[in-house]
């Protein structure tokens, strides 16, 4: 007996040692500061509110112009600015819904900052269930766009000068295209202090390194001082429920560790996970069978599936050429030569990660642990 009270008191005091520290009285999460007005589109949004908010890319005729919903939980007491886009491409529903249940369960009378939510930026593509723009342009190849170029220019520039310059935290939110689906992760340009800091903010995901496309609204928020990071999860033309909340968790943990969503008491959550990556390919053209699943752990040597001829029996086995996780995948499907087929991710620290990412000169490689077509193939996602 004496021996199993000596135990409880060990596991007490263990608790309390590794407990989450009690909050300062005086620390920026209990101090209330007066917060001003937050000005956006031409409204003024008062402290310890929530609004919905219209902006027009002014695309259509004045008479039938349809504007996009934007959404704005202003806190009461002063914090950062963060911004949240989906639907960049219209097809990419999961990050419509991680909005709408992250931001309607924010209570601005208790929140240090704001937040601002757009979850279908491209409401044109979004009507008709396509990635593109009406005119088949990629709305995310024209940030910061310009106020005389093509249609998709002007939104760019609408979007990017309304809204985008007003944050100081930005997170676009993606899922895979061409048929591909991915594992929950963001993407950043580790080589910047600034957004290396901020991956860091977002739980227990993977976290991947990559320098933003041009024309990316990553790239240009990045190009103007905003920490900014793509949230990739699941793919296209479907709401994946389990992506979905493993997106608003780590959002979640992102504002809570930028101290805008106070908890009573914050535990702590999982480190994130930091990866190098390249993709495997299709060494000829035909149906697509994979033998592993988006997330499963793979060894060097590995099936991973096989591209068969359904005509003449041949085939070709994609082998893992390294050991680690399957964090992008294309469906089943026929598949020509030379497609990306697994997006294979070796785990490494993220000190060496960031170093690798700083390591990276004026050189074709954009992306640390990934070759010219590799780079492009994840920029294609994006």
């Amino acid at each position: 007996m004496a021996t199993e009270l000596a135990d409880e008191e060990d596991i007490a005091d263990s608790l309390i040692e590794h407990a989450a520290p009690e909050k300062d009285p005086t620390s920026p999460i209990q101090t209330l500061v007066t917060q001003n007005p937050f000005p956006l589109l031409g409204q003024e949004v008062v402290p310890g509110s929530f609004v919905a908010l219209h902006w027009s890319p002014e695309q259509s005729f004045e008479s039938i112009n349809t504007p996009v919903p934007v959404l704005v939980a202003h806190g009461a007491n002063i914090g950062p600015t963060v911004c949240l886009t989906a639907a960049i491409h219209g097809d990419e529903l999961n990050g419509i819904e991680m909005i709408r249940r992250l931001i309607y369960q924010l209570e601005p009378d208790n929140m240090n900052g704001t937040v601002v939510g757009i979850p279908i930026v491209n409401l044109d593509g979004f009507r008709r269930g396509s990635r593109y723009l009406a005119d088949r342009r990629d709305l995310n190849r024209h940030f910061p766009g310009s106020p005389k170029g093509s249609a998709a220019d002007r939104i760019a520039y609408s979007l990017f000068h309304n809204i985008i310059r007003h944050c100081e935290y930005l997170v676009d939110l993606h899922t895979g295209s061409l048929k591909r689906t991915n594992l929950p992760q963001i993407r950043g340009d580790l080589g910047s202090e600034r957004v290396f800091e901020f991956s860091r903010h977002f739980g227990g995901i993977t976290v991947l390194h990559g320098v933003a496309g041009n024309g990316t609204l990553r790239g240009a928020a990045e190009n103007i001082g905003i920490p900014a990071i793509t949230l990739e999860a699941g793919g296209p033309n479907q709401l994946d429920k389990a992506s979905v909340d493993a997106g608003v968790n780590a959002l979640e943990t992102m504002l809570q560790n930028l101290d805008i969503q106070p908890t009573l008491r914050f535990w702590g959550t999982p480190a994130p996970v930091f990866y190098k990556s390249h993709w495997l390919r299709a060494d000829q053209g035909g149906i697509l069978i994979s033998s592993v699943e988006l997330g499963d752990k793979v060894k060097k040597g590995d099936e991973l599936g096989r591209v068969t001829d359904p005509v003449t029996n041949t085939g070709s086995t994609i082998i893992a050429r390294e050991s680690g996780r399957i964090i992008g995948m294309a469906v089943n499907q026929v598949v020509q030569t030379g497609f990306a087929v697994y997006h294979v991710g070796v785990a490494k620290e993220p000190k060496e990660v960031k170093e690798e990412a700083l390591g990276i000169g004026d050189d074709k490689e954009q992306n640390a642990g990934l070759n010219d077509n590799d780079a492009e193939e994840q920029f294609e996602q994006e």
